[in-house]
């Protein structure tokens, strides 16, 4: 495709904008990135408002003034417009099943990590057994292969950068015990692979801005940057 204008607005520890930016990387594709503060509802940007009214968050992806909102949606409108390195597979079956898993990382899996942090005792003990099989059904998606798209990176590899980055610095914070290598040898191994991607790791927060923040959050100072 010719030049074209494409923005990415974004937030520096949101797994979901760095989501965008590893497919975009994945690509070739240029892009600008803008950093919005979602912290403060009033520091968010006439952009952003004007771009996601409905849900008022990152990410958002400018194409050619035109914006297109949710990460996985994101994630489809860029393989859909640029077809090199596709991130999702040709099969209709295969496609519909990576959809599924992504689905089922933001849907299933993330939810009770956050009520794993904050919920009441009860409801912590169940939690984190709730991440622990979330975990462990992937550990059987995952099936020996390299990544979740078989040898290279596809939909449901990005989609799980939670729980490859994020996840592994919560259970540094927390203590909590949701992913460990004796019991999730197969999805410990590609955390670490996924992470170490040229492609990826250029795109993940450091991880000593990020564990300082999620220590403010947890010790109850807010969502302090």
């Amino acid at each position: 495709m010719g030049e074209e204008e494409l923005k990415v607005l974004g937030a520096w520890g949101s797994p979901f904008s760095r989501r965008v930016e590893i497919a975009l990387e994945l690509k070739g594709v240029p892009f600008q990135y803008i950093e919005e503060n979602v912290l403060d509802e009033k520091l968010k940007s006439p952009l952003l408002l004007k771009c996601n009214p409905v849900h008022r968050k990152v990410p958002v992806l400018l194409h050619d003034g035109k914006p297109v909102v949710e990460s996985l949606i994101i994630l489809e409108y860029i393989d859909e417009t640029w077809k090199n390195n596709p991130i999702l597979p040709d099969d209709p079956h295969q496609r519909a099943q990576a959809r599924f898993w992504a689905h089922f990382i933001d849907h299933k899996c993330m939810p009770p990590v956050w009520t794993a942090l904050l919920g009441s005792v009860e409801e912590r003990e169940k939690a984190v057994e709730e991440v622990r099989e979330c975990l462990k059904t992937l550990e059987g998606v995952l099936d020996g292969n390299r990544f979740f798209g078989g040898e290279t990176i596809g939909l449901v590899d990005i989609s799980a950068n939670f729980i490859a980055y994020w996840l592994r610095a919560i259970q540094e914070v927390s203590g909590l015990d949701f992913m460990n290598e004796d019991q999730l040898p197969l999805l410990t191994k590609w955390s670490e692979e996924f992470v170490s991607c040229n492609v990826v790791k250029g795109h993940l927060p450091p991880r000593d801005k990020l564990i300082t923040f999620m220590k403010n959050w947890l010790s109850g100072h807010g969502w302090t940057d």
